[in-house]
């Protein structure tokens, strides 16, 4: 067995509930819903919030389990997903940093309906249950944080269903990597992330190659551009539209390799 395979099923074996530690002032930083407290509210989320890291393939909540946390991305990415009756997979969303998930659950404190793991090594975040139902109790600026979560995730679903029945690839991808760039989902990404043509193919669902040549087109429409370890995007209402830039605009680089 590898080194990785070694870490990752050392990793699964003990979960990542068991191996949180307490948030450092930069991975406080990076969390944004902190600015929404009052100072007293912020100092007791603050305490209360740990952070983990998440392996490769490792489940940070999976479907049946009881939440004792609601999770966010600090670094890294992750993928929401649940089993047909079939056995076949299906993708809700890409989670990248700055988003938090599963505030539905943990307001009815109900078991999860999917499952969330991590595309690559990631770094989580947690606040303890308890705690987020303390500030939904007391914080007027934390209940307007998880009311625009909740609309915004409904949207969210809406789309993600127009997507699955789309036969045009190329809008495909487009509109599930336009997700990721979600100001108010996804903060912290800003018009630069940090995926690979692979981790891209797992979300959509689609091979790696038929990923590429979308990502080409896209290009070429001026919508993105292919970075070293990543993709910019350069028109996100068109990325949303599913590609076609306004005539003129020109990709500043063709995704030849990966990203």
């Amino acid at each position: 067995m590898g080194e990785r395979s070694q870490r990752n099923a050392k990793a699964t074996a003990r979960g990542i509930r068991d191996r949180v530690r307490p948030a450092t002032e930069a991975e406080l930083q990076a969390i944004p819903w902190l600015d929404a407290l009052a100072p007293a509210e912020r100092r007791r989320a603050e305490a209360a919030v740990v952070v983990g890291e998440a392996e490769p393939g490792e489940q940070v909540c999976r479907v049946g389990r009881a939440p004792t946390y609601w999770f966010g991305v600090v670094d890294g990415l992750l993928k929401m997903s649940n089993e047909r009756a079939d056995g076949s997979q299906v993708t809700y969303s890409g989670l990248s940093p700055g988003g938090w998930f599963g505030e539905g659950t943990a307001i009815k404190r109900e078991p999860y309906r999917y499952t969330v793991s991590a595309l690559r090594r990631s770094l989580v975040a947690g606040l303890p249950l308890d705690t987020f139902h303390w500030l939904l109790d007391h914080s007027i600026g934390f209940n307007r944080f998880v009311m625009n979560q909740l609309n915004e995730r409904l949207g969210q679903f809406i789309a993600a269903v127009e997507i699955d029945r789309l036969n045009n690839t190329d809008a495909r991808v487009a509109r599930n990597l336009a997700a990721l760039f979600n100001p108010v989902l996804f903060p912290k990404v800003g018009q630069m992330l940090r995926i690979t043509q692979q981790e891209l193919a797992y979300l959509v669902g689609l091979s790696r190659q038929r990923v590429n040549e979308s990502l080409t087109a896209l290009s070429s429409q001026g919508v993105i551009c292919v970075e070293y370890g990543g993709l910019r995007v350069l028109d996100l209402p068109a990325l949303r539209q599913g590609g076609r830039a306004p005539q003129g605009r020109r990709a500043v680089r063709r995704p030849t390799t990966e990203p």
